[in-house]
């Protein structure tokens, strides 16, 4: 609210308006993370329609781009669980520079 802020305040108005900036901050860091990654601050179109579009498409890019992420998570984990060839050749690796530093010392 704009304004001078009123004296007495109940704890229940408080709360609320907590709440609300906790939820206007997480949409403004994705604006911030959309205008950062997305290019959302080099929207050029003129027209307010093709602006609109563009904005709907660069957010419609970046919810795509968390699902994939996520997909792709669960695809290395899964992949992981089922060859262990993986963690066999980091461990080897880790013991072979252990042995590297022993000797160097």
């Amino acid at each position: 609210p704009l304004g001078r802020p009123p004296a007495n305040v109940s704890k229940a108005k408080k709360k609320q308006a907590l709440e609300d900036e906790r939820i206007r901050n997480a949409i403004e860091g994705k604006f911030g993370q959309g205008k950062r990654r997305f290019g959302l601050n080099r929207v050029m179109a003129k027209l307010d329609n093709t602006s609109g579009t563009v904005i709907a498409i660069t957010f419609l890019v970046m919810n795509l781009s968390t699902w994939w992420r996520r997909v792709f998570c669960v695809f290395l984990y899964l992949f992981g669980k089922r060859t262990p060839v993986f963690g066999l050749k980091i461990i080897s690796n880790y013991n072979w520079m252990k042995t590297i530093q022993k000797n160097l010392y």
